[in-house]
C-alpha cells in the first residue's frame, strides 16, 4: 500500500471528546480533508469551523473517506459506530483503512478485524496513551495490532499524532498493550497521590518537593503532568474517571481470563471507585488524591 498523505488521502473521525478533537485537530492542521461524526453535533463545532465537514452517520463518514478512525468512549460505542446498521462497515469501501483508538475489549477488535476482512476492509486496533496533553502536542503513545501493510501506509498520519508508534502484533494487540498501560498506570497514580499526602501531613512544601522526586528514579508521566494539577486543585478532565474505570474494568477482565491474579490493579479500581461514588466520575484522573487524602483524615486542601 502506498503512504498517506494529505494530498490523496481523505480521513474520517467519529468521536470529538477531550482527546478525540485535539487529535483531529492536529490532522485538519497537518492538511488533511476530514468528514467528522458525533453523536452531539455541537461538539464537532471546532472542527467544522476550520474547514472539516459533518457527516449525519458514521456510515457516511466511512463512505466519504479513505482512512476512518474512531475515538469513543466505551466498547458498546465501538460496536455500534463500527459494527451497527449504520456503522463504518456499512459504508466503507473495499481497500479502505479503518483504525479503532478508543481502548477496547480485544476480543471486539479481533471480531472487527474478521469483519472488516470479509468487506476488503484492513483495520487496525489502535489505543493511545498520553492524556489530552499528548494529544494536543501531537506526543502520543500510539499501539497498534492487527494489518501490517495498513500500519506502514498510515505512518505519515500517526507521525502527526504521535511521538511513539509500535506495531505489537495481529488484533487485539494493540488493546491488549494499552491494558498493559493502564494497569501501569493504575498503581502508580496511586503512590502519587499517597506520596502528596504524605508530604502534606509532614509539613513540607508540595512545590519544591515535586522539583525534587520528579526528575529522579521516582519520577513518572503522572508525578511530572498530573501532581501539578492536584496542587492547584485541578480536576478537569484531561482523562475522565469514568473512562479509566472501564479500562481498569477491562484491564481486570482480560486478567480474570488469563487466571492472573493483580492485586494492585484490583486496589485502584476500588479507590477509583470512590471518587465516582462521591460524583468525580467526570473529573480527571487526578482527582484521586481527594479520596487518598479522605481516607487519611485530611481532606485534600485543607
Amino acid at each position: 500500500m502506498s503512504p498517506v498523505s494529505p494530498e490523496t488521502t481523505r480521513v474520517g473521525w467519529i468521536g470529538t471528546g477531550v482527546m478525540g478533537a485535539a487529535m483531529a485537530e492536529r490532522l485538519l492542521d497537518a492538511g488533511y480533508s476530514l468528514t467528522v461524526y458525533n453523536r452531539t453535533p455541537a461538539k464537532a463545532e471546532p472542527l467544522t469551523a476550520k474547514g472539516a465537514t459533518l457527516a449525519d452517520d458514521p456510515r457516511a463518514v466511512a463512505e466519504n473517506s479513505d482512512v476512518t478512525i474512531t475515538m469513543v468512549g466505551y466498547p458498546h460505542d465501538v460496536r455500534a459506530v463500527v459494527l451497527g446498521e449504520d456503522g463504518v462497515l456499512a459504508g466503507a469501501r473495499p481497500h479502505s483503512i479503518l483504525v479503532d483508538m478508543t481502548t477496547s475489549a480485544p476480543a471486539l477488535a479481533v471480531e472487527i478485524a474478521e469483519a472488516a476482512e470479509k468487506r476488503r476492509v484492513r483495520s487496525l486496533d489502535a489505543p493511545v496513551s498520553g492524556g489530552d496533553v499528548g494529544a494536543r502536542n501531537g506526543a502520543l503513545s500510539i499501539m497498534c495490532g492487527g494489518d501490517e501493510a495498513a500500519f506502514h501506509a498510515l505512518a505519515p498520519l500517526f507521525d502527526v499524532l504521535g511521538k511513539t508508534v509500535v506495531l505489537q502484533g495481529g488484533p487485539g494487540a494493540g488493546q491488549h498493550t494499552k491494558m498493559v498501560n493502564q494497569t501501569l498506570i493504575a498503581s502508580n497514580m496511586v503512590g502519587v497521590c499517597e506520596a502528596l499526602v504524605y508530604a502534606a501531613r509532614a509539613g513540607l512544601d508540595l512545590e519544591t518537593v515535586l522539583k525534587s522526586v520528579s526528575g529522579g528514579a521516582a519520577g513518572s508521566w503522572s508525578l511530572s503532568n498530573l501532581a501539578p494539577r492536584m496542587l492547584k486543585r485541578d480536576f478537569a478532565p484531561g482523562f475522565y474517571v469514568e473512562h479509566f474505570l472501564k479500562d481498569l474494568g477491562l484491564a481486570l477482565s482480560e486478567a480474570d481470563r488469563m487466571n492472573l491474579c493483580l492485586p494492585g490493579l484490583a486496589l485502584a479500581r476500588q479507590l477509583y471507585n470512590a471518587v465516582a461514588a462521591a460524583g468525580g466520575g467526570r473529573d480527571g484522573t487526578q482527582a484521586l488524591v481527594r479520596v487518598v487524602a479522605d481516607l487519611a483524615g485530611r481532606p485534600w486542601g485543607e
